[in-house]
């Protein structure tokens, strides 16, 4: 685990991401084939309408695709799935909190990943209540 002094640039962070995203267990991975990570300073106007936020600080993360129970053959022309981690609202919630940032970024990984395999964010939040 890296102790970070100060908040790792860019390219430390998306490291960080492409890291976490590499560690998902099989048998998940295998239907992560296709799935891009990808790492943003904050959420755009659009993104953040989308989702009905405001603040562009609220929102560490974002699955931007189809979800596994949802995909046809007759569903064409889509991008591939994504996930983006928006980077400076995460180390705001890193400064804010006594959790590692890789552990705090490979919770919000799992979190989309969730997303993708048709998990809603209660679902998500059920599932933590049950393992704690």
């Amino acid at each position: 685990m890296t102790r970070f002094g100060n908040a790792p640039g860019p390219d430390v962070f998306e490291a960080l991401a492409h890291a976490a995203f590499a560690r998902i267990p099989e048998p998940f991975a295998q239907h992560l084939v296709g799935v891009t990570v990808h790492v943003e300073e904050f959420a755009d106007a659009e993104t953040l309408r989308a989702v009905g936020l405001e603040d562009a600080w609220e929102l560490t993360g974002l699955y931007h695709g189809r979800p596994l129970d949802e995909e046809s053959v007759w569903v064409a022309g889509e991008f591939r799935p994504r996930i983006t981690l928006y980077r400076q609202p995460l180390l705001a919630e890193w400064c804010e909190t006594d959790v590692t940032l890789e552990d705090l970024v490979t919770h919000v990984v799992v979190h989309e990943v969730g997303h993708h395999f048709g998990l809603s964010d209660d679902d998500m939040h059920a599932l933590e209540d049950d393992a704690d």
